[in-house]
């Protein structure tokens, strides 16, 4: 078995790489090539956290794999993550334990690249501005990644701790082009902005219909089961894509609140999410139409995910000669 720390798993896997494998392989899912089960999860109530178990076989990558994914909210996350996971891959043919890795920062990685996937196919060509609410592991990767599809030139930071938005701000202005700023409110990142990546443990929405310019592309992550991201408004206006509809419409916790709620209210049907990003990969259903379209990206996480990155990680890692080998026995 091959074995592989965190700090091997980040820098074995590469973004371009990941945001492009994950094309085939949410086109995979929604064809339904992937086998990729509702997750299911053990909650930890007195701390608001759970473990989940999410196992995942994308035969177009060549992985059968399972991850464990410990979500604690009221983490620290400048001494511990707010989601913490480990992956084991096996062997497709026999069942074979292969490999076991760091998920941690595959879970963070493949994130925000399935978001910038998502801003490819629904994000206006000429978004060059980008609001990031949230100031946690998955803001990073968000803004990393979606610079890598959009050529943004300035990017907005809002979070609940002013002073850690002012942290990520400096960070991030070091490793991307362009000004990166921390704002004193979500309405002020979000006013004029192109493109938005909210991912947050809020209660109450950070994304508010008369917060949005005209054609925004909105992308969503955060999960809190006594609260959602997107408010009503929004997503009864916006034109709503997911990974899975099977996957964002299951109760909680595999589902979405921002959408199950406005179903449970009756102001939407299940028949409002317009696509799955695979079937717009695919080319069966269509995008977005006009400039001033309102699109938004809401994000459950699915196992096609961590198995396509999972298939980067492994695959560099072996060309590489990167990793220990052990015998579990």
């Amino acid at each position: 078995m091959l074995v592989l720390g965190r700090l091997q798993v980040e820098a074995l896997l590469d973004t371009d790489a990941l945001i492009d494998a994950l094309a085939p392989a949410m086109a995979d899912l929604s064809a339904g090539r992937a086998a990729v089960p509702d997750r299911v999860a053990a909650l930890v109530p007195e701390r608001e956290g759970f473990l989940a178990a999410m196992p995942g076989f994308l035969p177009s990558a060549r992985v059968l794999m399972t991850k464990l994914v410990a979500l604690f909210p009221h983490n620290d996350e400048a001494r511990l993550p707010t989601h913490q996971a480990l992956i084991v891959a096996f062997d497709p043919d026999t069942g074979e334990p292969t490999a076991l890795l760091d998920g941690t920062a595959i879970t963070a990685a493949r994130t925000g690249a399935c978001s910038a996937l998502s801003a490819r196919l629904l994000a206006r060509e000429d978004a060059t501005v980008l609001a990031v609410l949230g100031t946690g592991v998955q803001a990073r990767s968000h803004a990393r990644a979606i610079c890598r599809v959009r050529p943004i030139r300035q990017i907005r930071i809002a979070g609940r701790d002013p002073a850690k938005a002012a942290a990520l701000a400096e960070e991030l202005s070091a490793v991307l082009e362009g000004e990166v700023q921390a704002v004193s409110s979500y309405a002020e990142a979000l006013d004029g902005a192109d493109i938005a990546a909210a991912a947050t443990h809020t209660v109450e929405p950070v994304i508010r219909r008369s917060w949005l310019a005209p054609g925004v592309h909105i992308t969503s992550v955060g999960y809190n089961p006594a609260g959602r991201e997107i408010d009503d408004a929004t997503v009864t206006e916006a034109l709503v894509c997911v990974e899975s509809r099977q996957a964002v419409l299951a109760p909680l916790p595999a589902g979405s609140n921002d959408l199950l709620m406005p179903i449970r209210d009756g102001l939407i049907t299940a028949d409002h999410v317009h696509a799955e990003l695979g079937e717009l990969i695919d080319g069966s259903r269509p995008g977005r139409t006009t400039p001033n379209q309102i699109t938004l990206y809401k994000s459950v996480g699915v196992a096609a995910q961590d198995a396509a990155a999972t298939a980067l990680v492994l695959a560099a890692a072996r060309e590489q000669a990167i990793g220990e080998e052990m015998t579990l026995r």
